[in-house]
């Protein structure tokens, strides 16, 4: 198995939902083997009040603890995946799988699944005697205790995902991971190796190193891969954008040098590429975005009908481009000497713009408090954008004007919007009037 895949097998376990379960299961196995394997008999005598006087006392009550522990888990779970089930329907597939691998759920499993493994532990292995002594007992207590754990758990876990399907919880979730997304690339921004480079690079010439797994590619190790191509000689041009679902055999990567690279170097190149399953909102913020318009559109649908929840998203989606339109995103990076190293794609205002905003208008476009809610976006989104970005931001709202006007002819609505087309802080020009009706309409 080459380096590449290793890596790629251990980064997929530490983000699945198995990692931090598996580390609190094993601290269970072990104090369960310890308890069964260890003889203490150095221990105070004040604790020998502690024994089982009665044969099968011990054995009885771990059955009954184990069999409790066991409805509890098919219990909690059961319940759970009812309530992510319904969350999924209402909001976005997406985000069940989200919150099933959020760490507290994972500790969560882990206790319960550890809990039932100590138990078994304790019930597989016999003791010496008719009745346990000290050290057992005391192992046998501890299994009550773990139980109690996993009962007060249990209260935790229900409560924390009841409110975690919630979409005020669910949008606030997305805009706050989205946010540190976002944190990663203005420091990166701020430091003197990154650049932003103007002009298309020609992906046509140089060496291709082509793709050996398919998968998402959320990011890469930006230091590694620089680190590569300045200790021989040589730039690297990523052919893909961040986020995009990448095929087997497909040149991901375009090599500016000499020679094309033998396959010790190519294993390492690839090894800097960092594939997750689904869509990651913390490794690249576009993913955040358009999971906020996917939620919006959802309860845009006939079977929902939920404008408000995509009102929130519309906001929530405002703050985030109002950050990301006081920021350049780099796209390159270089060498003491100015010397390009690689270069990757950043996607500009006028593609999110796009692809987060299009899709609402489509399904919300009927809807009037869409309607002025797109609009007061984009008056938002205009006093945070620069000469170069406001006038798609421009096109945009007329497109939402024009469609207002096309759709909204009643007089009262009319009224209605003319007395809110105008108003508000923004950059933009815009009548006080709505236009006239498009000849298509």
């Amino acid at each position: 198995m080459n380096t590449s895949r290793i890596l790629e097998c251990i980064n997929g376990f530490r983000n699945s939902i198995a990692y931090l379960t598996s580390i609190i299961i094993t601290v269970y196995v072990v104090l369960g083997v310890a308890a069964v394997s260890l003889d203490v008999n150095n221990l105070p005598g004040v604790l020998d009040v502690l024994n089982f006087d009665q044969s099968g006392t011990a054995q009885t009550l771990l059955t009954t603890l184990m069999a409790g522990m066991i409805s509890l888990l098919v219990f909690s779970f059961s319940t759970v995946m009812s309530v992510l089930t319904q969350a999924g329907s209402n909001f976005s597939n997406k985000l069940v799988f989200g919150i099933m691998t959020e760490k507290r759920h994972q500790q969560v499993l882990g206790h319960y699944l550890g809990t039932i493994l100590y138990l078994l532990i304790l019930l597989l292995v016999p003791t010496n005697g008719d009745t346990p002594d000290t050290w057992r007992s005391l192992a046998v207590y501890l299994g009550a205790g773990m139980v109690i754990n996993s009962l007060a758990m249990f209260v935790f876990f229900i409560h924390g995902a009841s409110q975690s399907v919630q979409i005020n919880a669910i949008t606030q979730g997305l805009l706050v991971s989205t946010q540190l997304s976002l944190d990663k690339l203005r420091k990166r921004q701020d430091r003197d190796e990154y650049t932003c480079q103007t002009g298309e690079v020609d992906l046509r010439a140089g060496h291709p190193v082509h793709s050996r797994d398919s998968g998402y590619i959320q990011a890469v190790n930006f230091n590694a891969l620089a680190g590569i191509a300045r200790r021989h000689d040589l730039t690297i041009h990523i052919s893909f954008s961040f986020g995009d679902f990448v095929v087997k055999k497909f040149p991901i990567l375009i090599i500016e040098a000499a020679s094309p690279p033998d396959n010790r170097l190519v294993e390492q190149m690839l090894a800097c590429l960092e594939y997750v399953e689904g869509e990651s909102t913390r490794d690249h913020y576009v993913n955040g975005l358009t999971q906020l318009m996917e939620v919006a559109i959802k309860a845009l649908s006939p079977g929902i009908n939920d404008p408000g929840t995509a009102r929130l998203c519309i906001h929530q989606t405002t703050e985030l481009l109002c950050q990301r339109l006081m920021m350049t995103p780099p796209n390159a990076m270089v060498d003491d000497d100015g010397r390009c190293l690689m270069s990757w794609r950043e996607e500009d205002i006028e593609s999110l713009l796009f692809r987060v905003f299009d899709p609402i208008l489509h399904y919300g476009g009927r809807d009037l408090s869409i309607c002025l809610s797109l609009l007061k976006a984009f008056k938002t989104l205009s006093n945070f954008a620069g000469p170069d970005d406001r006038p798609v931001i421009q096109a945009h709202a007329d497109r939402v004007i024009q469609l207002m006007a096309d759709h909204f002819t009643a007089s009262l609505e009319v009224a209605f919007i003319e007395a809110r087309l105008a108003g508000g802080l923004h950059r933009l020009h815009i009548d006080s009037r709505l236009p006239e009706r498009s000849a298509s309409s």
